[in-house]
């Protein structure tokens, strides 16, 4: 690292100004994701969640995708065991049914005039094979925007989608992914590589990291030379040619890499949606675009390589996260002596966009 810093202003035991950062809710006033595309088969419904809140995803024969509270108005079976008919979905229990709006358009033994209140309704929008609902307000959905993902209409790259669930808050992740001083971590995977920190920029609800490398030891792993479509020795020749920055803009992350003045050779978008309403479990959506190299056809051919050392990255990172968070159930809170500065600064931008368990 290039950038010389104190310990003396260190909170104690971890802290943040909010207070301990875990215990930090998630800002529902923004776009998440709550399934791939994939899942959710035409005339049928599944059921999802964000922070506790159980959501039907509902997708009719004709129409868009609609999102409903995953409870029967009447016996609070979840509606997402139930049967899709038309532009309404119907309780599996007693047939009470709900249009997209969530009303209660009909309870087939009680007739048209006496229909009760019906369930909350949700925001939901589809992009890019990942269906989005807006959780918080609904008066903000239409001005807020859904964000960029990745590469994924740009025929010179080719995508990978990917998640998981994963037992930590969605704090742990942020922090592993903007710390790339933590790449000792993956030394079995991708050699020994000595990261250099180029700065930080911070901006309202973001902050932005940059890094360059120089490989130490070890060879280039396979994965790594698909993703910037060459071999590369240790020679100074490589070494620090390329920046990653890493961008957390709150709720989501991204990381590029690219050489100066060119496109980058691995875009990535990612998002880590709380599932319980504790939110100290999280489902990961992320699209990892790839550039493709100048000879037709191979990227393809070797996707399923770039894929294998991708995941083995992405499992060691899932389980030093969680490694993390039973730390943090076994201490009651969280006792980390954090002292790189853009993980400070991450983590004040984590507790402002943030709503603390007091008011959420």
């Amino acid at each position: 690292m290039n950038q010389i810093f104190s310990t003396d202003s260190i909170p104690p035991a971890g802290l943040t100004p909010e207070g301990d950062l875990r215990r930090v809710r998630s800002n529902p006033d923004f776009w998440y994701p709550v399934a791939w595309s994939r899942e959710l088969k035409v005339g049928k419904t599944i059921g999802t969640r964000y922070a506790g809140q159980p959501i039907a995803l509902v997708r009719p024969a004709e129409g868009e995708v609609f999102a409903l509270e995953d409870r029967c108005a009447h016996r609070q079976v979840p509606l997402s065991k139930g049967v899709v008919k038309g532009q309404a979905v119907q309780c599996c229990y007693h047939g009470w049914a709900y249009g997209r709006s969530g009303r209660c358009i009909d309870v087939p033994y009680l007739g048209k005039g006496k229909l009760p209140n019906g369930v909350r309704t949700y925001p939901c929008r589809e992009q890019d094979g990942l269906i989005f609902v807006f959780p918080g307000d609904p008066e903000r959905a239409a001005a807020t925007p859904l964000p960029r993902l990745a590469q994924t209409t740009n025929p010179d790259y080719k995508t990978r989608r990917f998640g998981r669930h994963v037992k930590c808050h969605y704090s742990f992740m942020h922090e592993n992914l903007m710390d790339m001083n933590h790449q000792f971590m993956h030394m079995k995977q991708m050699g020994q590589m000595k990261p250099r920190f180029l700065g930080q920029d911070r901006g309202p609800g973001m902050i932005e990291a940059r890094y360059t490398f120089a490989r130490t030891g070890g060879k280039q792993p396979l994965g790594e030379a698909l993703v910037f479509g060459q071999k590369r020795d240790n020679s100074a020749k490589y070494a620090h040619r390329d920046v990653m920055t890493i961008r957390t803009e709150y709720p989501y992350q991204t990381l590029k890499i690219q050489a100066e003045g060119t496109p980058p050779v691995m875009d990535l978008w990612i998002v880590y949606v709380p599932q319980d309403a504790e939110e100290m479990t999280n489902r990961v959506f992320g699209l990892l675009s790839i550039k493709r190299p100048r000879v037709p056809g191979l990227l393809d051919m070797a996707w399923p390589f770039l894929v294998a050392f991708t995941e083995r990255i992405f499992s060691e990172d899932r389980e030093i996260v969680e490694l993390e968070q039973a730390a943090w159930d076994e201490l009651g809170g969280d006792h980390n002596q954090e002292v790189f500065p853009v993980i400070r600064s991450l983590r004040e931008l984590l507790a402002e966009c943030g709503i603390p368990a007091a008011r959420s």
